[in-house]
């Protein structure tokens, strides 16, 4: 899967540990056990605070064994899981698929709809057709879908050509054209963090943090006692991935992510660059302003498939949305005369925002 929000490294992730921190530094911290690695194209850490069974050979294990059933749920990368299976198939009758599976994509679904239509997991023929999916010609990589080529891919998107049907026994998705293609990297990876968050809890572990790029959970206090806290980061150029901040973020147990639209781009043979955000309404990259949405909410799944609706609406709609249902967002914008940043945030989002 590819990267779809911001990317997260080890650098960022020293940041964030440093924040999490707090300036008590003469507290004795708690151990601390971790565990980092690669999946859907980006990287993953996790950190416990405390013990967890089997140490970190046993936290490294079941977090593989986690991740790696989500690539062979949902990867359009990997031509052999049950999502790529569904796309490849030319049959509108009901695909079995897992409950886990039917949950993501009924929540997105439902999520799209809210957002009318913003956010869109059918949108997989334009991300194809723009050289950010898994069927691309890397020989047609640089060029300009004609007005043409985007009509007919857009007559194979739409959430109403959808459909879950769950049974007492099973779950089904069904499409009604058989060229729908469903992509659900825009929320993969909170998709991942939430499950993650469950194996830790299951588990019995009371202090942890999750973060798989730009999707991020949190339970309890880090390892000095202190709530947990998360970095929003400044989308200029001029440093590496990871070495700048813009706001730290304390986020009381609830699940944070972030949709950005600068890291993830193609340079076209106009000479314009494109960013992989599409907007399901034109067919085509998002062109304004607006280059991150963060957002706060219940879990990690709920916030990845709302903050890339939100980036796609752009920031005034966005915060327009968010004020009028009391959710917590955070808006990168570029300036007017395009040559720095301003940022917003709606009113739920102070809360967020006064870190002790």
């Amino acid at each position: 899967m590819r990267i779809l929000k911001f990317f997260m490294n080890p650098a960022l992730l020293a940041i964030m540990t440093v924040l999490a921190s707090g300036c008590d530094f003469a507290t004795a911290p708690k151990e601390e056990i971790h565990s980092d690695g690669k999946t859907m194209g980006t990287f993953y850490t996790i950190t416990v605070v405390g013990d967890y069974p089997g140490g970190q050979k046993g936290l490294n294990r079941d977090a593989e064994e986690v991740l790696h059933r989500i690539n062979k749920e949902i990867s359009t990368f990997d031509k052999d899981s049950i999502l790529s299976k569904f796309n490849n198939t030319s049959s509108t009758a009901p695909f079995r698929i897992t409950q886990d599976m039917a949950d993501v994509i009924t929540t997105s679904i439902r999520v799209g709809a809210e957002l009318n239509g913003a956010m869109d997991i059918t949108v997989g023929p334009l991300v194809n057709l723009w050289g950010f999916g898994p069927k691309k010609d890397k020989n047609e990589e640089n060029k300009i879908p004609t007005i043409d080529e985007i009509q007919k891919a857009k007559a194979n998107i739409g959430l109403d050509k959808l459909h879950v049907e769950i049974t007492k026994n099973a779950a089904y998705l069904r499409k009604d054209n058989p060229d729908i293609y469903v992509d659900l990297a825009t929320v993969g990876e909170g998709y991942g963090a939430d499950k993650l968050a469950e194996l830790l809890d299951r588990k019995g572990v009371q202090n942890y943090m999750v973060a798989i790029a730009g999707a991020i959970r949190t339970k309890g206090v880090n390892n000095r006692g202190r709530d947990w806290v998360v970095a929003i980061e400044d989308p200029r150029n001029d440093q590496a991935v990871g070495q700048n901040m813009m706001v730290p973020v304390c986020t009381g147990g609830q699940a944070i992510s972030t949709s950005g639209s600068y890291r993830n781009y193609l340079a076209k043979n106009d000479g314009k660059v494109y960013t992989h955000i599409i907007d399901p309404a034109t067919g085509k990259p998002v062109n304004h302003r607006t280059v991150s949405v963060t957002v706060i909410g219940p879990t990690a799944l709920w916030t990845d498939a709302m903050d890339t609706g939100l980036l796609v609406m752009g920031g005034e709609k966005a915060l327009q949305f968010a004020n009028e249902r009391n959710i917590p967002i955070y808006v990168i914008m570029r300036n007017e005369n395009n040559d720095g940043f301003e940022v917003h945030y709606s009113r739920a989002m102070q809360n967020y925002m006064q870190c002790e």
